[in-house]
């Protein structure tokens, strides 16, 4: 295996941070793109001995003098709480773009689970538009395209709730099964696709590591949290004046869903929902 240097946007994030850590095992010299050079999490990293910077992403002259020192680019996008898909799109061509000046061997991009199958969610249809980009670039490339998170479950709307009354609410019926994946194992994958090289050159790979319900989830917190937690499946119309792109995504789920090759990926052995659940910290029952 080559060691590398590996530049990787947001690395202080969840996802992020889970790919550094999983190239840090494997010996790669890392670059980490953070807003925050001085977080605790970026600390965390330089102790690690990651170099750590900021970037604007609207800036293509500084990308492509950052990425001139790089072998392999991880690159994520995101449209943030506002749901900004406009200038999620414009940062992602722009990241593409100073790859391409900045003649990178490998560009790996995370976008999202069958995001190519014209769902019509807009923060789905936008890193499919970076995809089409990323694939005239002429770049070698992978895409990288996970499911629904296990950490979700962490976001205070939905663990309050767990917390305070015992309940796991989600905008969907409680036996539809969601594909779905940890944010460590986004990592460990996209360590894989950067050792594998250019046999993953030109791949576009929908990534879960489970299938499971509402109502699974449910009994798998009971038996980690020690208590009974029950389910309630509600409407996605109640997300609607909240954020219509949520809402359009829990009525896709509900209709269509993920279509990643379980079967395939146990390869991989990536984790089902409720090995991941046993080996986390779960906050006190309040």
């Amino acid at each position: 295996m080559k060691k590398q240097t590996i530049l990787v946007l947001g690395a202080t994030g969840n996802q992020g941070g889970a790919v550094a850590q999983a190239l840090l095992k494997d010996g790669h010299n890392l670059i980490g793109v953070t807003r925050n050079v001085e977080s605790d999490n970026s600390k965390k990293l330089i102790n690690q001995g990651v170099e750590m910077t900021t970037a604007d992403f609207s800036d293509k002259t500084t990308l492509v003098e950052l990425m001139k020192k790089v072998d392999t680019v991880f690159a994520m996008t995101t449209p943030g709480w506002e749901g900004d898909v406009v200038t999620e799109l414009k940062h992602g061509i722009n990241l593409v773009d100073a790859a391409k000046e900045a003649n990178v061997n490998h560009f790996i991009f995370t976008s999202v689970s069958d995001a190519d199958q014209n769902t019509g969610i807009p923060h789905f249809d936008s890193k499919f538009e970076i995809e089409q980009h990323l694939k005239k670039s002429g770049l070698n490339h992978t895409i990288v395209a996970p499911a629904y998170f296990y950490d979700n479950i962490f976001y205070p709307y939905v663990m309050d709730a767990v917390l305070k009354e015992g309940v796991l609410r989600i905008a969907m019926p409680n036996d539809t099964k969601l594909q779905q994946i940890s944010a460590e194992d986004i990592g460990k994958f996209v360590g894989i696709v950067v050792n594998k090289g250019e046999d993953m050159f030109g791949q576009r790979i929908n990534i879960a590591g489970d299938a499971i319900s509402g109502e699974e989830v449910a009994k798998v917190l009971s038996t980690v949290l020690g208590k009974d937690i029950k389910y309630e499946g509600f409407s996605p119309d109640y997300l609607r004046e909240q954020s219509e792109d949520m809402a359009n995504m829990y009525e896709w789920f509900n209709n269509i869903g993920y279509s990643a090759d379980l079967k395939y990926l146990a390869q991989y052995e990536l984790k089902s929902f409720k090995d991941w659940a046993m080996k986390q910290e779960w906050p006190a029952l309040i």
